[in-house]
């Protein structure tokens, strides 16, 4: 099949069956309009096909194919927007219900901007006006169509996926909108769109998050290998520039991470969670207990193994001793078995911050450290490394400033050996590090809220984080088709009956 036969298809359906072949009729001239870019698209592909190829002539080929596409949905996409609601006023109902309030509708359309894939375009809607006096004129074309502060549907999703992705300003995002599709947005439009709609995904997360784990839980549970599937949970904090009326203020951040891993110790996803800076971490604290006791509640399947791999920050400490490690199962009221780990490499820093106390900066320094850390992976490791370190301790005399470094250093892993034993965590197949969560620092906030002089006001940053989260969680899809389907819609009524206390009135 050649490429003119899908594009004469393709024109084929989107031009409706006119209702006259008159020349003046309306639809006459639609339809000519469509047949003219269905020729244009024809001639593009007839010269790019009658010429020799080259990288060049393919980059231009694409190029004015997409602006001749776009025009068209210029055409096609405001002629079938202004058929939702009928052209005359006679055929509009006259009552629409909407949030408990009923509307009276008005007399002409009024002209609106819509902002689509396609750019700006013009349709003309019937307003209804409220029976109380003060409250806002209702658009049911509108909630019908799904529009968010005049963007549609498409156009919201694309600029919020911009605004979720990495490495671009907004001044980047909405240079991209115009390239892309022809919309002249400034800051102060594109803003109510995203914070609009990162409210509303924020609302469905919850749930698209717990049926993203549950497909992990099940692919591990049916999964081959000599372990036991395992739920990982994570913490940390990064610290965040904040905009003040006066300067910068640099507050810390939070971010979370429960990581599914299967039968062989494999990852099979990451869903995240993020949170602007709060004092306390109530709302990351929160979220993130919800969603693990949710899963604890709705799953039917084994229970894997749960574990705590963090480093040891003050918050994610308290978080494990105040709420994990009381934690029971909310079905059956038994204590819930948690593997509390601290993250591997952390545990190295104070190795190697031990050997520099010892040795100072040399060869024995990096040697006696390799070894360390090789001991620290074996069953009693942590006490061989204390023991090794000690001795070589007692032997040495020490400046004010070692003591302090290595007393530090020594004391973080005595205090901690409960939680490194390394061997036993490799045996069972539970990670040895926080790097998931490490990691989830730099994607969700270094790549996208930390780029060069950018500041953040608390509720900016978190209607990207909202987005975000989403984004990087896999579950975009899912949760704006659940958060399109949840927008409420007007009910269209005929004439109402006059409340009873009218009618007394009214006699």
């Amino acid at each position: 099949m050649t490429l003119s036969i899908p594009l004469t298809l393709v024109m084929a359906t989107c031009a409706a069956p006119s209702e006259s072949d008159a020349p003046g009729h309306p639809d006459r001239s639609r339809d000519d309009r469509w047949a003219a870019s269905g020729a244009q698209l024809r001639a593009l592909v007839d010269a790019f096909r009658s010429e020799p190829v080259t990288p060049a002539r393919t980059l231009q080929f694409e190029h004015d194919v997409q602006i001749v596409v776009r025009e068209l949905g210029r055409q096609v996409v405001p002629f079938r927007y202004n058929q939702v609601e009928p052209a005359a006023i006679a055929d509009q109902p006259r009552h629409a219900r909407f949030e408990h309030e009923t509307y009276t509708r008005v007399g002409a359309k009024t002209r609106q901007n819509v902002w689509t894939v396609f750019g700006q375009l013009v349709v003309r809607r019937f307003g209804d006006r409220p029976s109380q006096a003060g409250e806002p004129m209702l658009f049911p074309r509108a909630h019908r169509l799904g529009l968010v502060h005049g963007a549609s549907p498409a156009l919201a999703a694309r600029a919020c996926q911009l605004l979720a992705a990495a490495g671009a300003n907004q001044q980047q995002i909405l240079a991209r909108l115009r390239a892309d599709h022809g919309v002249g947005w400034g800051v102060k439009k594109w803003r109510p769109v995203s914070r609009a709609v990162s409210d509303e995904m924020g609302v469905y997360r919850h749930d698209a998050q717990f049926d993203q784990l549950r497909t992990w839980l099940a692919a591990a549970g049916a999964s081959t290998g000599r372990h036991k599937p395992v739920v990982c949970v994570g913490r940390d904090g990064i610290t965040l520039r904040l905009r003040m009326k006066r300067g910068s203020l640099y507050e810390v951040a939070s971010t979370g991470t429960i990581r599914v891993y299967d039968r062989r110790g494999t990852r099979l996803g990451t869903v995240y969670l993020a949170y602007a800076p709060e004092p306390g971490r109530p709302a990351m604290r929160g979220t993130l207990t919800a969603v693990i006791r949710d899963v604890l509640t709705r799953w039917e399947g084994p229970l894997p193994r749960w574990c705590d791999v963090t480093d040891t920050g003050d918050n994610e400490t308290g978080y494990y001793d105040r709420v994990l490690r009381r934690m029971t199962h909310p079905r059956t009221g038994a204590p819930l078995a948690w593997v509390r780990v601290v993250d591997y490499y952390h545990a190295s820093e104070r190795v190697w911050a031990l050997a520099n106390v010892l040795f100072g900066d040399n060869a024995r320094a990096v040697g006696w450290a390799k070894t360390m850390l090789t001991w620290l992976l074996l069953p009693g490791g942590v006490n061989r490394v204390l023991h090794s370190a000690a001795a070589f301790r007692a032997a040495r005399t020490l400046t004010r400033v070692q003591k302090k470094e290595y007393d530090r250093a020594y004391a973080y892993l005595r205090n901690r050996m409960s939680h490194m034993d390394y061997a036993t965590y490799r045996r069972v197949g539970v990670p040895l590090g926080s790097g998931g969560t490490e990691a989830a620092c730099k994607t969700v906030f270094i790549q996208r809220l930390k780029l060069r002089g950018m500041r953040w006001a608390k509720d900016g940053a978190q209607t990207i984080l909202n987005l975000r989260v989403v984004f990087l969680s896999g579950i975009w899809d899912v949760v704006y088709g659940r958060v399109l389907a949840a927008r409420p819609q007007p009910t269209m009524e005929g004439h109402v009956a006059a409340e009873p206390n009218e009618l007394e009135i009214a006699a």
